[in-house]
């Protein structure tokens, strides 16, 4: 398996050098060359299986010859035994042919730590076999930063700095953050918006210089394994409602395309999926997008799903790449064009997918179905999920073939939302029961850059060779 960039000058990679690698050195986007492909029988044969088995087989394909089947089957039993569910992404039927799919068992309470407890084992595997240290670094718009944080605390081969918009997460995100103290933790609250912390990050990658004598690696799903991971729950809840002998919808709460673009990808490879629903809050450029063709930035405007905050999508590159063909002087016109113009227009021809809607749902809607939510079923759903919901319900072409809303969060991550939604407080698990009487950590910086990496620069643990 080989990996080309979305903008088509940087190094054609193996998988090892993907992950290790982040972003690609033109600034585009690492994606696999060609999808593998899964045939009807390969996809039935999932049924029954347990999650890390799933895991294991469907991915093995991406890693070439970079990772022993065998060594790599062990990483995926390692990784999803941190999950308190021992289905790891549970099913729960809300109606007739509704379903969520919950995505928040993991030690951190979101769907990325699915990624992410993988991904802190593949960096565990490759370094030591390569006997080097990286410096990771990330944005967060609140959930990646504590799920990376948690897979990556404590490890001898790895510095991890992770910057998020200062006051623009909920108190749980930040807590789950800068509670943690391994000395190979920074968090950095920046005074901007996502977007900003994000700029920030790409544009570290593309210092080349700071790049290399730091080893910067990334966590963020512009690390290709990040969303490689988040492929296989499309599979098993497909497998799980009848697939592949019928098909399966998903409503995917959306800010940075990651999600929605795994579900795209299990599609390429062979899983038969009627709609992927792209569902935004108010910061609405990914629904504008799919509804209009044209990608053209605004503000961001804090919400009760801060999550979703986001203007500038980073994973919607690797779908743009798939528009054009692969075409990455194509690509990189549209991104420069982005950047000097505030946005580009896609014609509607050429966006001719019916695999994908779009909707969006603002503030006093998102509180409106939390709380019908809650009133029908019983269920308490963050607001990030009663986003999907929302579009879900308003963007679903069939009713007859089953839907299922991405869960991103666990409830109690966004509490006073829940309360004042249904009057009811969600609690913490266990696990989590003294996090405000935790001590935090962390530094507030300004949204400037060479003040950032200064700040990396004196902490960081590493001084690779040019």
């Amino acid at each position: 398996m080989r990996y080309i960039s979305t903008r088509g000058k940087a190094p054609v990679l193996n998988f090892e050098e993907v992950v290790l690698t982040g972003l690609a050195r033109d600034g585009g986007l690492y994606l696999p060359e060609s999808w593998p492909q899964f045939s009807h029988d390969d996809i039935q044969s999932l049924a029954g299986m347990r999650y890390a088995e799933a895991a294991a087989f469907l991915l093995q394909p991406f890693l070439g010859d970079s990772i022993e089947a065998a060594d790599f089957h062990a990483m995926t039993e390692k990784a999803y035994t941190a999950f308190s569910h021992e289905a790891v992404v549970p099913i729960r039927q809300m109606g007739a042919n509704d379903f969520l799919m919950e995505l928040y068992h993991g030690p951190t309470l979101a769907f990325k730590d699915v990624a992410l407890q993988l991904l802190g084992l593949l960096y565990d595997h490759l370094l030591a076999r390569q006997g080097k240290r990286v410096t990771i670094i990330g944005a967060t718009s609140g959930d990646t930063g504590s799920a990376a944080i948690e897979a990556c605390r404590g490890r001898e081969a790895v510095d991890i700095f992770i910057l998020h918009p200062k006051g623009r997460v909920s108190e749980v995100q930040r807590r789950q953050m800068t509670t943690v103290l391994d000395a190979n933790v920074h968090n950095i609250a920046v005074e901007g918006d996502f977007d900003d912390c994000q700029a920030m990050v790409k544009a570290m990658f593309n210092d080349h210089d700071f790049r290399d004598s730091l080893a910067v690696s990334a966590v963020n799903s512009i690390n290709w394994a990040r969303v490689m991971a988040q492929i296989v729950y499309y599979f098993t809840a497909a497998v799980s409602l009848g697939g592949p002998a019928r098909p399966v919808s998903f409503s995917v709460p959306s800010g940075n395309f990651g999600d929605v673009y795994a579900g795209y990808a299990a599609s390429r490879m062979g899983l038969p999926v009627e709609q992927l629903i792209v569902a935004t809050n108010r910061n609405d450029i990914l629904s504008r997008f799919f509804n209009s063709g044209e990608y053209r930035k605004a503000g961001v405007d804090p919400t009760i799903s801060p999550s979703m905050d986001i203007q500038v999508s980073s994973n919607f590159e690797r779908y743009l790449a798939d528009l054009y063909g692969r075409d990455g002087a194509a690509v990189s016109e549209l991104m420069a064009r982005l950047d000097s113009d505030g946005g580009f227009v896609i014609d509607r021809l050429r966006l001719n997918d019916s695999l994908f809607a779009a909707g969006k749902c603002g503030e006093a809607e998102t509180i409106e179905t939390i709380r019908r939510t809650f009133e029908e079923t019983g269920t308490l759903v963050d607001p990030h999920t009663a986003v999907g919901l929302f579009a879900g319900q308003n963007c679903r072409k069939d009713s007859h073939i089953p839907l299922v809303t991405l869960s991103t969060a666990h409830p109690a991550k966004f509490p006073d939302a829940v309360e004042k939604a249904t009057g009811e407080r969600p609690a913490l698990p266990k696990h989590m029961s003294d996090l405000f009487a935790r001590e935090e950590r962390f530094a507030q910086l300004p949204n400037d850059i060479e003040t950032v990496k200064s700040y990396i620069r004196e902490r960081a643990r590493i001084l690779a060779p040019h």
